[in-house]
């Protein structure tokens, strides 16, 4: 294995090297759930979901985490403005959330915890970072002393004279110092709440994932993901509590992807430029958002805009006809002008594109070269479609290929989702042209224009009719 990531921590691409053989635990921060997702939520949806996707098709085993937060301070006031409880509120956007996921095309984690499913640990962890003396009680509220974690800000690298605070961290007069942070809140009257060793309140956010980490893959993750506003404070914090407590790192790898900006302009509630995934997939295929998203190195700031969409959707169609047209061209063949040998030059050239999209994904991820890759398999493919004669295993080879690309890259139907759209095709083409055949054109017609409003375009081609796509 030759892959390498880019560790946030180092700034260096590192050689990876999963902790246990074979074996890789991987989380990545999920959402708070308030509200419904916009289009910055679903980059670490996509980019994380493909890095998965790649790991196990490289024959790892992936422990993939993927946490609810569901309790803080947003929660509280939500839920408020609502009149529903924080749990209510957090049933109706977890819901939401799935939802949301499964229309992007990324696969459920392995493992998905809640915050308010893991007090009992989150407790516990506090307790003993208090009796090591990294942290202290003051009016209820507990507080992590990073005084006491002489490696404070080496992730985001920074001194603590430089650190800003503000994020969901309340400076006041309990603390010992302003940049220590809370890790139980002690609870305002009305608050959702659960008993501790400090009084009733509930968890600070920090140290919510490090008590999940802990819980579902030990004291040091392989890989620990998230967006790029994430690195400070919050895997700072994690950072700090985890390893004063454990001794050990966190995370072998940290990654972190760029923003999401809109129109060329920072996504901002000030801007009121979000753009609402749900909304957006109304009238933009799963696939043209996560051949959007993954067109743009995860690392580097990612413009949407109806211009880059629209460019995202093209590509996918040249995507789609290509396999469409391999998958035609393979049910002719039966019908003669078919060569029984492989063309060997083909297959060479074929196979260095494979090798070429391979160690593009190797080099810290890097989508939009692999895609490149893609696409020199779809400029070989439709040259080779252009000859008279073909070959039913350069056909299935390259089909095999773009099934092994689409596998990671999720841009393309899976060939279980398409099946079962050619059969109905099928069918009503079938039935169509034997309605033409027997003089029965209204029914042709009416055949025509169900699979037009449904996307299905039909042409006349040297093999018979075929369909495709918009």
């Amino acid at each position: 294995m030759n892959l390498k990531i880019y560790d946030s921590l180092t700034r260096q691409p590192q050689t990876f090297v999963p902790r246990e053989p074979g074996k890789v635990n991987m989380y990545v921060c999920g959402p708070t759930v308030y509200d419904y997702i916009h289009i910055g939520n679903a980059r670490p949806v996509i980019f994380f979901d493909v890095v998965r996707r790649y790991l196990e098709a490289i024959g790892l085993q992936v422990n993939y985490i993927v946490n609810y937060t569901d309790v803080d301070d947003k929660m509280i006031r939500k839920a408020a403005e609502l009149g529903i409880t924080v749990p209510e509120l957090a049933e109706k956007f977890i819901a939401a959330f799935k939802e949301d996921r499964e229309a992007l095309g990324a696969f459920p984690p392995t493992i998905a915890p809640r915050v308010t499913e893991t007090i009992d640990e989150i407790v516990e962890f506090i307790r003993e970072l208090v009796d090591k003396g990294a942290a202290y009680e003051s009016a209820g509220d507990v507080y992590f002393r990073t005084g006491t974690f002489a490696e404070y800000g080496k992730l985001s690298h920074k001194n603590l004279d430089e650190l800003q605070y503000g994020i969901r961290i309340d400076v006041d007069e309990r603390k010992e110092n302003p940049q220590d942070f809370v890790l139980w809140k002690a609870a305002k009257p009305g608050e959702i709440r659960w008993p501790s060793p400090w009084g009733d309140g509930r968890p600070g956010w920090h140290i919510e994932c490090s008590a999940m980490v802990r819980k579902y893959a030990g004291d040091t993750l392989d890989i620990h993901g998230g967006g790029h506003d994430l690195q400070f404070p919050h895997h700072e914090c994690e950072i700090a509590q985890s390893e004063s407590l454990t001794g050990q790192p966190l995370s072998r790898y940290w990654m972190h992807n760029g923003f999401v900006n809109i129109n060329n302009e920072k996504m901002s509630k000030s801007l009121g430029n979000g753009v609402n995934v749900r909304q957006l997939l109304k009238g933009t295929s799963k696939y043209a958002i996560r051949y959007l998203m993954l067109a743009t190195h995860y690392r580097s700031p990612l413009n949407f805009s109806d211009e880059t969409i629209r460019q995202a959707t093209n590509s996918v169609e040249r995507l789609t006809n290509c396999r469409d047209n391999v998958k035609h061209r393979l049910t002719s063949v039966a019908k003669g002008n078919l060569s029984l040998a492989g063309d060997s030059e083909l297959q060479a050239r074929l196979k260095q594109l494979n090798t070429e999209f391979h160690s593009r994904m190797e080099d810290d991820f890097s989508t939009p070269d692999a895609i490149t890759a893609w696409f020199g398999l779809v400029s070989e493919a439709n040259a080779y479609l252009q000859r008279e004669i073909v070959s039913e295993t350069d056909l299935l080879l390259i089909l095999a290929q773009i099934d092994e690309m689409n596998g990671i890259m999720g841009l393309l139907p899976a060939n279980d989702e398409a099946e079962l759209l050619d059969e109905e095709v099928d069918a009503l083409i079938a039935e169509r042209t034997a309605a033409r055949a027997n003089r029965h054109f209204a029914r042709a017609d009416e055949i025509r224009d169900l699979l037009a409003n449904r996307g299905i375009l039909l042409e006349d081609t040297p093999q018979g009719i075929r369909w495709r796509r918009k």
